[in-house]
């Protein structure tokens, strides 16, 4: 079983100054936080903590590979991750904060990094992920090509257009 323990941090720990960790991040990570659209992947996260009396600036540099399934053809596929980000945590008694401020109990003094950096991950999976061109699979292409519309105005259409179209374009043409 996969431990997140390491991705606790002791704040009341660190020293001054500037504090490094690096963690590997695989498929046993994703399953240990119950992440809904990463199943795997092979990642290595560098952060550096920097404090300031009882206030902490964290740098996460996040590269590797994740495997996440093709928009166009549902197979799996690698999507390279190369991102950086920036968090700020505070130790405080007073818990109301902003939304760029993560503040931790003195008494408690723990931070979990663990789904800041999924967090992290997912926000920099491109919107559309598909295979480059011609790796995607060749069946799923066919099907598809086999199940989608014919369009009108790809030129290729053999089927004639409706008449009432052609008198909306009539009008359309009008100056």
């Amino acid at each position: 079983m996969y431990s997140l323990a390491p991705f606790h941090i002791d704040l009341n720990a660190l020293g001054e100054g500037e504090n490094s960790f690096t963690y590997k991040i695989n498929g046993d990570y994703f399953e240990a936080i119950k992440a809904p659209e990463i199943q795997r992947g092979e990642l290595e996260v560098s952060l550096t903590v920097y404090r300031v009396d009882d206030v902490f600036e964290l740098h996460f540099h996040i590269y590797g590979v994740i495997c996440i399934p093709c928009d166009i053809c549902l197979d799996d596929m690698d999507q390279p991750i190369d991102t950086t980000s920036k968090l700020v945590a505070k130790l405080d008694e007073d818990l109301s904060g902003d939304d760029d401020l993560v503040i931790i109990k003195d008494d408690e003094g723990i931070l979990d990094i663990s789904w800041y950096i999924y967090e992290s991950i997912v926000l920099s999976i491109p919107i559309r992920h598909v295979h480059a061109p011609g790796k995607c699979n060749p069946v799923m292409i066919e099907r598809l090509k086999g199940l989608s519309a014919t369009r009108s105005s790809d030129g290729n259409s053999e089927k004639e257009i409706d008449p009432r179209w052609d008198a909306l374009k009539k009008l359309k043409t009008k100056d």
